[in-house]
């Protein structure tokens, strides 16, 4: 099996112009790469590149939720912020609802945003402080003439309604809110332009547990209320086990296993999937676990090796090829991919 037919999870094969039906995955990622140059001397001459996502494939379909989580530095944040061409790729395809993202123009791509958004890790930073709510979360409307003056005015106040706020906070600035509050506007922008899909880039990660719980709920209710899609981007197991249809899990730009989240839970596949659930602090000190704990360094994405890349952190189950070739992401069965040589 080739890389790219390896990495085709869930419904692949539609050809690149094909509109998919409504029966059909809204999205589906195929080969993503993006790699950042690393400059040096006094020319600022390219000597190294960065593989912070190396070849990424999955499937997302309309009102699902993916949760995409991985350790600090894996690429979890670049692939979303690609997919969106926040960061532009360096190869690879993303089909949205049948439309090739990659090759959209300027024009085409400004309309193609109004249905594809992103929630921001940090509600302190993602919003400027010289502009109110109101302008803050209307300027999408604005932007994209859906609405003016007083009709703009009214569909701020219900978006603010909708997400938890009241119209009273129109008027306000960003650092007369607390940090749920802030976030409650970062999804009122977000949904201002009734998108299909939002990237949810560590949303709830900057909040504190017991506000995590409210913004994880307003996200479910929204995507009942207006069928969102959601790609969520996180490290915290259980906020992503709750709110999870399906769990991707990345290493070292990779996607190194996926499946529907309580298959994943119950079953574990790959050696790091399993040493990230060890690590999962449990609410009773008394139940006994078994730590699985990592040697070594992670590989640098700058030089990433061309074999397994979770060989050299000391995987309990490695093998000659695992030392030769990189494993490809395959179906293991009942939609449950992973990446090892020493899963059959």
């Amino acid at each position: 099996m080739s890389g790219a037919e390896a990495g085709r999870p869930e419904g692949a094969g539609h050809a690149a112009g094909e509109r998919v039906g409504k029966n059909g995955p809204l999205l589906q990622v195929r080969e993503l790469r993006k790699l950042f140059p690393v400059r040096k001397g006094v020319f600022r001459r390219v000597a190294a590149w960065v593989h912070a996502v190396d070849g990424v494939s999955f499937d997302l379909s309309r009102g699902e939720t993916l949760g995409l989580v991985g350790e600090s530095g894996c690429g979890k944040t670049t692939v979303g912020r690609t997919l969106l061409r926040l960061y532009e790729p360096t190869s690879g395809q993303v089909m949205f609802d049948g439309q090739d993202v990659m090759r959209l123009g300027r024009s085409e791509l400004r309309a193609l945003r109004r249905r594809m958004q992103i929630i921001f890790q940090d509600p302190y930073s993602s919003l400027n402080p010289r502009m109110t709510v109101e302008s803050i979360v209307g300027e999408a409307l604005t932007i994209h003439g859906v609405a003016r003056g007083r009709a703009r005015r009214e569909r701020v106040a219900g978006l603010l309604e909708k997400v938890g706020l009241s119209a009273e906070h129109m008027s306000r600035y960003p650092h007369e809110f607390s940090g749920g509050q802030r976030q409650r506007v970062g999804i009122a922008r977000a949904i201002a332009l009734n998108p299909d899909f939002i990237v949810c880039d560590e949303a709830v990660s900057a909040l504190d547990v017991s506000i995590q719980a409210q913004i994880i709920n307003l996200l479910e209710d929204l995507q009942g209320e207006l069928g969102l899609s959601y790609l969520f981007i996180a490290h915290d197991l259980s906020v992503v086990r709750h709110i999870s249809r399906r769990v991707a899990v990345m290493y070292v730009g990779k996607i190194v296993e996926l499946a529907g989240c309580e298959e994943l839970f119950a079953n574990p596949l790959h050696p790091y999937t399993l040493a990230l659930m060890s690590a999962v602090p449990r609410p009773d000190p008394r139940t006994k676990r078994h730590r699985l704990l990592l040697e070594g360094d992670v590989p640098s994405p700058i030089n990433p090796p061309s074999y397994c890349r979770f060989y050299d952190r000391g995987c309990p189950r490695r093998m000659d090829v695992c030392r030769e070739q990189e494993p490809p992401l395959e179906d293991k069965g009942g939609g449950h991919w992973c990446a090892c040589w020493a899963v059959k």
